[in-house]
């Protein structure tokens, strides 16, 4: 490996024999974390036969991001067994680090006496960047404990090369992980997109042609991208004006889409409304107040959805929740009742949890007060709704991972008070569970089974029921549900919405309403959540691709406009300037169009062989000279961002609409 020329002061045979294809990583955090959880940082650093990287919370939240049996402990060091994690099973210490819970919805930890391996205090922490690992079977083995221990019992640091291993330790797991639907059984399999699960970053938004040649809808429909450059877009919710909330936990902030009153089935504007929270998901609008669930809290401000702004403080109004874990999202909503539902995942693929308000339902007063829990045994409900017609409470939950590519199923619930969902003790239809059924017989035979069951590792998430008075006759009463997609798999599965319709005995058909994300293995998006918009059309967040879709069923009607519309779009946006002004600026933009090589996008024939022109056409139909300065300001991918100033946007803006109209 060549590591003691670093400086590390290794070399492969410190390593021991085979150590060029596996290299162990024992992730030394911060000494306030590795306190936190009992662990003395003294005994982590005896460990001589691994890369140890002081201060690297960084490369521990993307070895979070990776499932068991790509970073598999060969057994827990003594003073990792007391971590109060996972109920009564501990977990490794790296996989709890700061930002360990992804956005893959879940994501197993691991855990060396849930795969069957003895916890002993003679060995300690190790995790491997190697991908095929049989815990069953011990193909993996960790590095043999030296003989000799370090003198000084200290490691240089090696913060500056941090990134260099991260990017080696996954270029290594990428290579595995092709390797392990081979080698590995079916329950341990890691299949999903490999940008997100590996660097925890998503995609360039799809082009409109491939839109149109991937993503399908019911005859009637259309599909499009309403917009764009929404890292991590998650959970949706309508303004009573028409303006769409954008939830982007990653960036801590809520982002508000302007509405459409042009028709052209695209947000007009986008624009941060709230940031410097902690990882907030769900919203909900209530008597003057915008709702907003962060991982730890739930909080309001005043909001004027007529201004667009907020007003005042915001003010945490519920603090202390249960934080981190597997399932960190927190999703909320205002039911029939008036009081306020929050849902709480789980911390674990599947464990003993100590904290009662994980896997369940919450309920509140609107001021926060008076916290029940409402139903409990629900692993990971992240989507809930009221079925207008009965308002009965359904929700979505996410069966638990490593059983199989078809066990168990995900699941809709009828969520009633009190109601006890099964988890940890069952799955599906109460069947017992491996790890945690046994001994547990009477409360399996009280919980509730789920309504209808989505295939197994499809992770539904978002869901609405239809309400539109202009929906479609199939649609109405419907349900529609967003499935984010398997990662548990041999093959992918999900990744598409669904929609759910009930009969007159009360029998729940799925099918499939917007499809096209996943294509012979290759994914172009991740629905995560349904919202229902004013003008009749659907609306479908994305967080692979940081993306938001419209589907419209015919020339759906338009929001209502505010009660003074803007004025149309003037046949020529640069009327209002003299020839003079249009020539010499036009000329100043064409110079800037050349200078960043914007023909090799724009221009066919000047563009590469291999990469397919985006003509700009019918430019005066789409933007006055204002908005397109507006939107070279903040373009949306994959167009970069030019370092232009505020007087080269407005000479090449000019240019553009003079060259293009």
């Amino acid at each position: 490996m060549g590591l003691a020329r670093r400086g590390l002061g290794y070399s492969r045979a410190a390593l021991g024999e085979g150590a060029h294809a596996t290299v162990p990583l024992v992730l030394d955090a911060d000494s306030a974390r590795l306190s936190a959880r009992g662990i003395d940082q003294h005994h982590i650093r005896e460990v001589d036969e691994a890369l140890l990287l002081d201060d690297a919370p960084g490369l521990a939240g993307f070895a979070a991001r990776l499932n068991v049996p790509l970073l598999q402990a060969d057994a827990l060091h003594a003073h990792a067994l007391g971590l109060p994690v996972d109920g009564e099973h501990a977990t490794l210490f790296a996989a709890r680090a700061a930002d360990a819970a992804h956005n893959l919805d879940e994501v197993a930890l691991a855990n060396s006496k849930r795969h069957g391996e003895p916890l002993s205090s003679g060995r300690r922490v190790v995790l491997q960047p190697q991908a095929c690992v049989n815990p069953r079977t011990r193909l993996f083995r960790g590095a043999r404990r030296s003989r000799r221990r370090r003198a000084g019992g200290s490691i240089p640091r090696v913060a500056g090369r941090l990134r260099r291993v991260s990017l080696i330790a996954a270029g290594a797991v990428a290579v595995g992980v092709g390797a392990c639907q081979l080698f590995l059984p079916e329950r341990f399999a890691v299949n999903a997109p490999l940008r997100q699960l590996l660097l925890g970053r998503g995609i360039a938004p799809p082009s409109v042609e491939t839109v149109g040649q991937r993503l399908r809808v019911p005859q009637g429909f259309g599909v499009g991208r309403y917009a764009e450059g929404i890292p991590g877009a998650r959970f949706l919710r309508f303004t009573p004006t028409g303006d769409l909330l954008v939830s982007a936990p990653r960036e801590g902030k809520i982002v508000l889409l302007e509405r459409d009153t042009h028709g052209s089935g695209r947000a007009e504007g986008a624009r941060t409304l709230i940031a410097g929270l902690n990882r907030p998901h769900g919203m909900d609008l209530h008597d003057g107040w915008l709702y907003i669930a962060e991982t730890d809290a739930i909080g309001r401000v005043r909001f004027d959805p007529a201004t667009r702004e907020t007003s005042g403080a915001f003010e945490r109004i519920v603090t202390g929740l249960p934080a981190g874990g597997n399932h960190w999202t927190r999703t909320l909503r205002f039911g029939p009742d008036g009081k306020l539902y929050v849902s709480v995942g789980s911390s674990c693929n599947v464990c003993l949890e100590q904290d009662p308000r994980r896997a369940a339902m919450l309920r509140f007063e609107p001021d926060g007060s008076n916290m029940e829990i409402f139903a409990s045994g629900l692993r990971n409900s992240v989507g809930f709704d009221w079925q207008p017609a009965t308002g009965d409470l359904y929700a979505t939950d996410n069966g638990r991972d490593l059983l199989g590519d078809d066990f168990p199923p995900c699941e809709l619930n009828l969520v009633v008070k009190g109601g006890f969902y099964g988890w940890p003790y069952a799955n599906g239809d109460r069947v017992p569970d491996p790890d945690f059924g046994a001994g547990h017989e009477a409360e399996i035979a009280r919980s509730r089974p789920p309504v209808h069951g989505f295939r197994p590792h499809n992770a539904p998430l978002g869901m609405t029921f239809v309400r539109g008075e202009n929906a479609p006759s199939e649609l109405k009463g419907a349900a529609l549900v967003a499935l984010h997609g398997s990662w548990n798999r041999t093959k992918k599965d999900g990744y598409k919405v669904v929609s759910l319709h009930w009969g007159a005995d009360g029998a729940i058909t799925e099918r499939d309403f917007l499809t096209g994300f996943l294509k012979d293995e290759d994914v172009i998006g991740r629905p995560v959540d349904v919202a229902e918009g004013p003008d009749g059309a659907f609306y479908v967040s994305d967080d692979y691709a940081g993306s938001v879709y419209r589907v419209a069923f015919g020339q759906a009607p338009q929001a209502s406009p505010p009660a003074s519309a803007p004025a149309s779009l003037p046949a020529n946006p640069l009327a209002a300037l003299p020839a003079s002004e249009i020539a010499q600026e036009s000329a100043r933009g064409e110079a800037l169009f050349e200078r960043y090589g914007c023909a090799g996008c724009h221009v066919p024939e000047a563009a590469e062989k291999g990469v397919v022109a985006k003509p700009l056409l019918g430019l005066a139909k789409r933007y006055s000279l204002p908005s397109l300065e507006a939107f070279l300001a903040a373009p949306t991918p994959p167009m970069p961002l030019f370092p232009l100033s505020e007087s080269e946007r407005h000479a090449l803006a000019i240019h553009l609409l003079a060259t293009r109209p």
